[in-house]
C-alpha cells in the first residue's frame, strides 16, 4: 500500500504542474474533452449491451420484423461509435502534443539555465539526461493518458454493467451444497472474485518488469550515446585504427541491452502466458455459470448472451490492473528516470561562487578563492586574483595545476569552490576554451555566437576571417554546416579568435586558445587581437614561451600533487 501511496504522490507531482501552467487554457478543455468523450464510449457499450439481448431474442423467437429494426439500430450504434473513436483520436493525441511540448521546454529551461547540465556532465551524477527529456517526457504524457483514460473507462464500466449483471444474474441458491441460503446477483459476486484473484497473481508475475524496465532505458542510452561518440570522433578513432577496439566496446554496451532484453523477454512471456489464459478463460466462463438456468428454461438466449456480454465488460474492467501491468511498469520507470533528473539538476555544492557586476569598478578581481575538484581535492585556497584594465595577463603553470579550473571559476561556472569574483558593470566579457564550441547553422551564425544581437555585417565578419587566417571561408557565410566536424581544430581556434574580433569584448579570457596553431599562426592570431582591439584586457593562460612577448603581466599557479596550490607572480623574461 506504501508503495502504490508512493507512486500516486510522484506522479501527482510531475503531471499536475501543466494542468497549473500558461497552457490550462487548452489542457483543461481537452482533458475534461478526452475523459467525456471516454464516458461516451462507455455509454455506447452499454447502450450495445442492451441491443446484444433485443437481436438474439428476435433471433430466437424468428421475429423478422423486430430483426431488421434491431439492424437499424445497430447502424446508428455503429455511426455514433465511430464519431466517438475518431474524435478520440484526435482530442487525446492533440493533448499529449502540447503537454509534450511545455514539459520539454520546461526541463530544457531548467536544465541549461541553471547549467544544471554542466554540473551533471561534471559529477556523472546521472546518466543520459538528453534521452530523459527526449524520450522519457513523451512516454511520460503517453503513458499517463492510457492509464488514466484507461482507468476511467474501466470505473464507468464497472458501475455501468455491474449494475446490469447484478439484475440478469439472479439469486443462486447453495442447496446443490447442502446450505439452505441464496446470493443474489452471484454473477456480480464471481466477476469480482474472479478478477480480484488474478490481479494478485499478475502483480506476482509482472512485479519484476518494473525494474527491468527501468534498466532498458538506460542500456539503450548508453547504446546511442557510445554509437554518437564513434561518430563524433571518427577521426581520431581512425588514425589510432581502433576500429576493432570501439567494437569491442559497442558489443559490450549492447550486450547489456541483450542480458536484460531476455530477462524482461520472459517475465513478459510468463506475463502474457498467465494473461493470455486470464481472458480465454473469462470468454466462456460466464455461459458455464448461467447454462444450468438456460436449459431449465429460466432465462432466454438473448439473456444469457447478455448476461455474458455483460460479465465481460464487469471483468474486463476489473482486470485493468492485469492488462496494463506492463503500463504502469514503463510508467514507474519514466517517473524514476525524471525524478533523477530534477533531482540531479537541482543538486548544487554547499559552497558556490559569487560572480557579480559591482557599479564603478574597472578591473577584475577574485577574493577568498577556494577551488577544488569534483572529489573533493583542494586546488586553491583563500586566492587574491587582481586583473588590471588594461593590463594583459599571462597564467601559467605544470600540466594538471588547475589552471582550466581557475579559468572557469573566472567564467563563474565551476560548481566546486567559493569565493568571489567581481567584474566592471556593463563589461562586455568573452572566454574562449582551448576546444571552441560551434553551433550547427551557418557560418555568420557561428562567427557571431553567443550574441544573438550582434549588428555586424557581413564586411566585418569577413575582415575578421580574413585577419583570423580564415579568408578561404569569406564565400561561406550562408552555408550550413556541422563546423566542428569540417574544420580541423586549428581552424576551429581561429574561428574562436574571429569571433573575438566580431564580439569586441572588454575583457578576453583565453584558455590555451591557440595552442593547435603553430607558432607564426599564433602570433598573426595575437596581433591581429592586439591591433583591432586595442581596448580589450587580455588574460590567457598557455604553456608557450611565445606568448609572454603579448602579455605585460605574468602569475603562475605552482601545485605539487596532493597540495593546494597558489598563485605567485612571476618575471615575464
Amino acid at each position: 500500500m506504501r508503495k502504490v501511496g508512493s507512486f500516486l504522490v510522484d506522479w501527482w507531482r510531475l503531471v499536475i504542474p501543466y494542468f497549473r501552467s500558461e497552457d490550462w487554457r487548452y489542457a483543461v478543455p481537452l482533458l475534461v474533452g478526452a475523459i467525456a468523450l471516454t464516458f461516451t464510449g462507455v455509454g455506447l457499450e452499454v447502450l450495445f449491451n442492451e441491443w446484444n439481448r433485443r437481436f438474439y431474442d428476435s433471433i430466437e423467437n424468428k421475429n423478422e420484423a423486430v430483426f431488421w429494426m434491431e439492424i437499424v439500430t445497430f447502424s446508428w450504434l455503429a455511426a455514433f461509435f465511430i464519431l466517438n473513436f475518431v474524435a478520440r483520436a484526435v482530442v487525446s493525441p492533440y493533448l499529449l502534443l502540447r503537454w509534450r511540448r511545455w514539459l520539454t521546454r520546461t526541463y530544457l529551461a531548467h536544465w541549461l539555465d541553471s547549467r544544471g547540465y554542466y554540473r551533471i556532465e561534471l559529477t556523472r551524477s546521472i546518466d543520459n539526461a538528453d534521452q530523459r527529456i527526449a524520450e522519457d517526457l513523451r512516454y511520460l504524457g503517453e503513458y499517463t493518458m492510457q492509464l488514466l483514460l484507461g482507468l476511467l473507462g474501466a470505473v464507468a464500466t464497472l458501475g455501468s454493467f455491474l449494475f446490469i449483471l447484478w439484475q440478469l444474474s439472479g439469486p443462486l441458491s447453495l442447496s446443490f451444497i447442502g446450505i439452505d441460503a441464496t446470493i443474489p446477483g452471484y454473477m456480480a459476486w464471481v466477476a469480482l472474485i474472479y478478477a480480484f484473484v488474478g490481479t494478485i497473481l499478475a502483480n506476482l508475475v509482472g512485479r519484476r518488469l518494473i525494474d527491468l524496465n527501468f534498466r532498458k532505458q538506460r542500456y539503450e542510452a548508453n547504446f546511442r550515446f557510445a554509437l554518437v561518440r564513434v561518430r563524433e570522433n571518427a577521426e581520431g578513432i581512425a588514425l589510432y585504427s581502433g576500429e576493432q577496439r570501439e567494437a569491442d566496446l559497442l558489443n559490450l554496451r549492447f550486450a547489456d541491452i541483450f542480458a536484460n532484453g531476455w530477462r524482461v523477454l520472459l517475465t513478459q512471456a510468463q506475463l502474457a502466458f498467465y494473461q493470455s489464459g486470464y481472458a480465454q478463460l473469462a470468454i466462456i466462463f460466464p455461459y458455464v455459470v448461467t447454462a444450468p438456468r438456460f436449459f431449465a428454461g429460466a432465462i432466454t438466449f438473448g439473456i444469457m448472451t447478455q448476461t455474458a456480454s455483460a460479465f465481460g465488460q464487469v471483468q474486463t474492467s476489473l482486470s485493468f490492473f492485469i492488462d496494463n501491468y506492463t503500463s504502469l511498469a514503463e510508467l514507474r520507470a519514466v517517473m524514476d528516470r525524471l525524478k533523477g533528473l530534477q533531482a540531479a539538476t537541482d543538486q548544487r555544492p554547499a559552497t558556490a561562487l559569487d560572480v557579480a557586476p559591482q557599479a564603478g569598478r574597472q578591473d577584475v578581481e577574485a577574493e577568498d578563492l577556494t577551488l577544488a575538484l569534483p572529489n573533493g581535492q583542494a586546488l586553491l585556497r583563500d586566492a587574491r586574483i587582481d586583473l588590471p584594465k588594461g593590463r594583459s595577463t599571462l597564467i601559467t603553470g605544470a600540466s594538471g595545476s588547475g589552471k582550466s579550473t581557475l579559468f572557469r571559476a573566472l567564467a563563474g561556472i565551476w560548481p566546486f569552490g567559493h569565493g568571489r569574483v567581481t567584474i566592471p558593470a556593463g563589461a562586455r566579457v568573452l572566454f574562449l576554451p582551448q576546444k571552441p564550441y560551434i553551433p550547427i547553422g551557418t557560418l555568420r551564425d557561428a562567427v557571431k555566437y553567443p550574441d544573438e544581437q550582434s549588428t555586424a555585417g557581413d564586411a566585418e565578419i569577413v575582415a575578421a576571417l580574413q585577419a583570423a587566417q580564415l579568408g578561404h571561408l569569406a564565400g561561406r557565410l550562408d552555408e550550413e554546416a556541422h563546423w566542428s566536424n569540417t574544420l580541423s581544430g586549428g581552424e576551429q581556434q581561429r574561428l574562436a579568435a574571429a569571433r573575438a574580433l566580431v564580439f569586441k569584448p572588454d575583457w578576453l579570457f583565453m584558455d590555451e586558445a591557440t595552442a593547435s596553431l603553430d607558432e607564426p599562426a599564433e602570433a598573426a592570431i595575437y596581433g591581429a587581437l592586439k591591433e583591432r582591439l586595442p581596448g580589450t584586457t587580455m588574460v590567457s593562460i598557455g604553456h608557450r614561451p611565445t606568448l609572454r612577448q603579448w602579455h605585460e603581466h605574468r602569475l603562475e599557479l605552482q601545485r605539487r600533487p596532493g597540495e593546494v596550490g597558489r598563485l605567485v607572480e612571476v618575471p615575464l623574461a
